[in-house]
């Protein structure tokens, strides 16, 4: 097939020759990945390799999900920005940056917090989607929008030193479609057995690593070469490089997705529900008249680099610490978002405590709302 000069300019050939040299790639391939909209959710670690090897291998237009702004705790495995874009929102930093890698694309900005209000209207936008997600909330909402609306869907996750990928959804030449992450995870883990990277750490090549394959399996959907990982989870040990694959299958029996749900309370156990919350303003004022008792549950080292006062009794030592926990006065318990703050509450229930309330979003939000000075790392 002869290259179209309508479709490609001369430096649209140039800039992509090495890909169209490509044996079943060609022309054709490079025309689909043109006309092809992918939108990737989260522009952090994972977010980060994905945009760039979408936007250098010529998508014509990308969709960037993402409402955080840089922390410089990102910059280890963020590749996307520098120390300069610090306190920047990320979306709108993406789409600068990969728009200067390849400036013959289109890029849409949702700086948004994407919910079961927003994520039908965004997503039919589309025609893949690519999540790069940290939460379990987020990713059972991306993957039920992607069924109701019959999209491809690119899997990543990663922890500490481990990685998975997969392609969920995917339309296959029966007509029907592939597993998606329901057929994997049918319910949702408890969230401490999910933690993000802020709460278990990650080694910074990792995400790079991951990203990059979800990004490889994104261009094999969208130009239809080899074969992707659909029905097929990759787990990835970074400690001693070795991959093992895991078989998905089609569930019959699982419940049908017909409506977007409350993916928060879905995510969370029953015996979650009864973790009495409270706002920062609230603390803020408890604090100033000396009527409440702070436990900080991070790491030492967390705890050092920011605090607001109180105790520091890190989450896996909480039980060895309970001569310095109260039973009697109001406490507030606290960590960087309220994960684990909320799972040392669980922990002291079941001991008996009744006096503890959980700080609703952690130091993030109480930075957000608070003191835009407190460095939480």
């Amino acid at each position: 097939m002869a290259l179209s000069k309508e479709i490609f300019t001369p430096n649209e050939l140039h800039r992509y020759s090495r890909q169209i040299l490509l044996p079943g790639f060609g022309s054709e391939g490079q025309e689909k990945l043109k006309k092809a909209k992918a939108l990737v959710i989260g522009a952090g670690g994972l977010g980060s390799p994905i945009l760039l090897y979408l936007a250098a291998a010529g998508v014509g237009e990308i969709g960037i999900l993402d409402f955080d702004v840089v922390d410089v705790s990102n910059l280890q495995r963020q590749v996307l920005f520098t120390t300069d874009d610090v306190g920047k929102l990320k979306s709108e930093l993406a789409a600068e940056k990969i728009k200067a890698l390849n400036p013959t694309i289109q890029t849409h900005v949702y700086n948004v917090y994407l919910s079961s209000a927003n994520a039908i209207e965004i997503f039919s936008n589309f025609d893949l989607i690519v999540d790069g997600s940290d939460n379990l909330p987020t990713r059972y909402l991306v993957n039920d929008t992607c069924v109701i609306l019959q999209k491809p869907l690119i899997y990543g996750a990663i922890f500490q030193f481990e990685g998975q990928v997969s392609v969920f959804n995917e339309l296959l030449k029966t007509g029907s479609r592939g597993p998606n992450y329901r057929d994997l995870f049918p319910h949702p883990p408890p969230p401490e057995m999910v933690p993000s990277c802020s709460e278990g750490g990650v080694i910074g090549v990792l995400p790079g690593i991951i990203g990059a394959m979800m990004a490889n399996e994104a261009i094999k959907i969208i130009t239809g070469i080899g074969d992707s990982l659909c029905g097929r989870l990759l787990l990835f040990d970074a400690l001693d490089f070795t991959t093992r694959f895991l078989k998905i299958s089609v569930n019959p029996n699982k419940d049908e997705v017909k409506e977007l749900i409350d993916y928060e309370a879905f995510c969370s156990p029953m015996h979650e529900k009864s973790v009495q919350e409270i706002e920062p303003d609230e603390v803020k004022s408890l604090i100033a008249q000396d009527q409440v008792h702070l436990i900080d549950v991070r790491e030492p080292f967390e705890f050092d680099a920011s605090n607001i006062g109180g105790v520091n009794i890190p989450l896996k030592s909480i039980e060895d610490h309970l001569v310095l926990i109260s039973n009697s006065k109001s406490t507030i318990v606290l960590c960087r978002s309220g994960g684990r703050s909320r799972q040392a509450i669980i922990k002291l229930q079941s001991l008996g405590y009744t006096n503890m309330i959980n700080l609703k979003g952690g130091l993030l939000k109480w930075r957000s709302e608070i003191d835009p000075d407190l460095n939480v790392i």
